[in-house]
């Protein structure tokens, strides 16, 4: 899919749907060694931290793909077609630590711009961020009684922002321009 660079200012995306509903792949590594994986997530924001265009997700210590978090300075986040639903089903369902989950779908991993972790020649959207900050979650800092149904027995996310270094998407992706007075 050919993709355009989308200025960060002009980036448009419906967040709820896109984590809740057409779900994120998250990809961590170095695609020229082969050192990588990717989970599906969908829980994550973009906006503004520090005054730079950022992106934060939030990885278990017991995901695979939380080694990859800790070893490598960057990530990628892809989105794409309804078509490849079924394929990040399985990636989000199924462990790069017991296959190569990525071999069983239909997307093929494709070099960045920026980052050492890949992107997806299928991707209707990818996102290049290094990391730039991270933290635990700790439990005793949730003020809403229902964030605690998440974590049945601890495995507390670990939060990563990542600074956006480059947008590429489809128009879909791109609002129109804006006058900034």
């Amino acid at each position: 899919m050919d993709l355009f660079v989308i200025d960060p200012y002009q980036f448009s995306v419906q967040p709820h749907n896109l984590f809740d509903r057409q779900m994120v792949l998250l990809t961590c590594g170095d695609f020229a060694a082969g050192d990588y994986n990717c989970m599906t997530i969908s829980w994550g924001l973009f906006g503004t931290m520090w005054n730079v265009p950022a992106a934060l997700v939030v990885v278990r210590p017991s995901r695979f793909t939380f080694g990859f978090m800790e070893r490598f300075d960057n990530f990628t986040l892809t989105a794409f077609p309804s078509d490849f639903r079924r394929d990040l089903g399985y990636l989000g369902n199924h462990s790069g630590r017991d296959e190569d989950k990525l071999a069983k779908t239909q997307l093929n991993a494709i070099p960045s711009d920026l980052v050492s972790s890949p992107t997806f020649a299928e991707a209707e959207l990818s996102v290049e961020c290094k990391k730039i900050y991270f933290a635990d979650y700790n439990p005793e800092q949730f003020l809403a009684p229902f964030i605690h149904e998440h974590y049945d027995g601890g495995n507390y996310h670990r939060l990563y922002y990542g600074e956006i270094l480059q947008i590429k998407g489809t128009s879909k992706y791109q609002s129109n321009p804006t006058d900034n007075d």
